[in-house]
């Protein structure tokens, strides 16, 4: 679950073209706009309220990032997106992301693959083990 809200608590926006940035990233831009400290709109689809809490917690610009099946509400340009380019930038920029999900067509793009069954881990394996 997330929280959205119609502004920014706690983030430091010295650099408000990142926002936008982040927004078109999102395909939100001409959907959601930031004006006097308030975004225009949070009345979106369930995926598109995540992605704008996504531009949220990557303001936030933190080390390290958890996804529980974030792609799960996402149609399917945006799940490819989320998996095949998204991550890989924020792993490119020396961020660490788990992410959890059921989708296996994505697992390849995991540096690490944990299993998880009744609660217990399974088994680990590392990209290059699953690629073999």
């Amino acid at each position: 679950d997330f929280h959205l809200f119609d502004r920014l608590y706690g983030v430091d926006l010295s650099d408000e073209q990142k926002l936008y940035d982040l927004l078109e990233d999102m395909k939100l831009d001409e959907k959601v706009h930031y004006r006097n400290n308030r975004f225009s709109t949070t009345n979106l689809s369930t995926g598109q309220r995540k992605r704008l809490a996504m531009v949220v917690a990557l303001l936030e610009n933190r080390d390290v990032y958890v996804f529980d099946e974030w792609a799960a509400d996402q149609d399917p340009e945006y799940r490819r997106w989320f998996y095949s380019d998204f991550l890989m930038k924020l792993r490119n920029e020396g961020r660490t992301v788990i992410a959890i999900t059921h989708d296996d067509r994505y697992f390849d793009v995991a540096d690490k693959i944990v299993w998880m069954e009744e609660g217990r881990i399974s088994k680990v394996s590392s990209r290059a083990e699953a690629e073999v």
